[in-house]
């Protein structure tokens, strides 16, 4: 499985990365899952939509430092290149929803 990560994703994780420390070893567990499960797996992980074999899924990325609460992560999973490309990610207590036009704009490139 390949994993890649669009700009505006590093950008919010560089700041969210400075007050949870875990950060990198939280999102490198998730990896693992989607490894196994590229499409998730459980409640935890919602399908958005899916257009032209790519299919957009939200998901919680648990955090060890955050207690009880989790962080949201968007990511494509393109099936035919066996690609997993992380398109946002953000706190609950920051951001209510997902956005949804950083999600179109990421399906129409």
């Amino acid at each position: 499985m390949n994993f890649k990560e669009t700009p505006e994703f590093q950008k919010v994780f560089k700041r969210l990365k400075k007050k949870y420390l875990s950060l990198d070893q939280d999102l490198a567990e998730f990896k693992k899952v989607l490894s196994v499960f590229p499409e998730g797996r459980g409640k935890h992980f919602a399908l958005l939509t899916e257009k032209a074999g790519i299919k957009i899924i939200k998901a919680r990325l648990f955090c060890r430092y955050l207690k009880g609460d989790s962080l949201r992560i968007i990511y494509a999973y393109n099936q035919s290149v066996d690609l997993i490309e992380f398109i946002e990610v953000y706190a609950k207590s920051e951001q209510e929803v997902e956005d949804r036009i950083l999600i179109k704009n990421y399906l129409e490139k």
